[in-house]
């Protein structure tokens, strides 16, 4: 039996993929065996009236060993 833990991150990139791939990437530095991510919301910081950044929150799902 597999026990699955959630962790909770908040990440940025260019893009909204970018934001996503930079929190499992980021999250996977210190976590192992990571099998997928929720992306919880989406915001986008502006600057000079155009989008500049995104951040999204995300749950991450790994398994325990």
């Amino acid at each position: 039996m597999s026990i699955a833990k959630v962790i909770e991150v908040i990440a940025e990139g260019e893009s909204i993929e970018a934001a996503v791939d930079n929190a499992v990437a980021e999250a996977s530095k210190s976590v192992r065996k990571i099998k997928s991510v929720y992306v919880e919301s989406i915001q986008a910081k502006v600057a000079d009236g155009k989008v500049s950044e995104y951040r999204d929150i995300s749950k991450i799902t790994f398994v325990v060993d």
